[in-house]
């Protein structure tokens, strides 16, 4: 494991981040089988933005639970750094997740029982870091995010739009390779969608880090470097 992790951080400006081929994805509902993804790929390389756009239910979240490791697919190839994830173990794709890949979904899943900080600082402590840096880290976090002012506040206590802005916080604390990120602004009103879009924007540009994010708002997918379409669960 310590190898293929330390493999994953020789990254270079110009390397590519992740590579999907012609991956596959298929369901059993009722006996019967029920194609999501059907083919495909791209490459997605350190410092770019990409969007992932298509008609709901063409597979978008199902190819981002796929190259976020929470989910496997049918057949394909998945490659992050050039490392097949198809060789990896449970044990290896969970340390791998939470070192290299950060997410954010439409809805924050802030933990409603810890605050801000505490929720930020979580994934750094499941890493191994200890408490003190970890809740200094979420702190810096918290204020690049420009939520600092409800570090000590509870997910029930913040708007919509602080709660994913605390979300953002989260999904960077331990400096991924590759942010991830499902339908970011889709609860949020427009006024929030935008600020918390700019955030997302300012600091993965910020950290030079690769990200991939489903949208349904095409004025959000213009602001991407390129855009990659689902049609019929064929990934073009």
């Amino acid at each position: 494991m310590a190898n293929i992790l330390k493999s994953l951080s020789k990254i270079s400006n110009d390397d590519v981040v992740l590579s999907v081929r012609d991956i596959k994805k298929t369901f059993i509902e009722g006996g019967q089988p029920l194609h999501i993804l059907r083919g495909g790929g791209f490459d997605l390389r350190r410092g770019e933005i990409v969007a992932l756009v298509g008609p709901s239910g063409s597979g978008k979240s199902t190819l981002l639970q796929c190259v976020g490791l929470l989910d496997k697919p049918t057949s394909g190839s998945i490659l992050l750094a050039g490392t097949p994830v198809q060789k990896m173990d449970d044990e290896m794709r969970t340390a791998v997740r939470r070192r290299k890949i950060g997410f954010v979904y439409q809805r924050h899943n802030l933990l409603a029982d810890f605050t801000a900080v505490e929720n930020v600082a979580l994934p750094m402590l499941a890493n191994g870091v200890d408490e003190r840096n970890a809740n200094a880290r979420a702190m810096k976090l918290l204020r690049a995010a420009n939520v600092a002012h409800r570090a000590s506040h509870f997910p029930g206590e913040m708007s919509g739009g602080e709660q994913q802005r605390t979300a953002v916080a989260r999904a960077l604390a331990n400096s991924p390779e590759i942010l991830l990120a499902d339908e970011p602004t889709g609860s949020l009103d427009p006024a929030h969608a935008v600020a918390v879009f700019d955030l997302l924007l300012n600091l993965v540009r910020d950290k030079k880090m690769a990200m991939l994010f489903v949208t349904h708002d095409m004025n959000l997918a213009a602001r991407a470097d390129r855009t990659i379409t689902i049609n019929n669960g064929i990934v073009e």
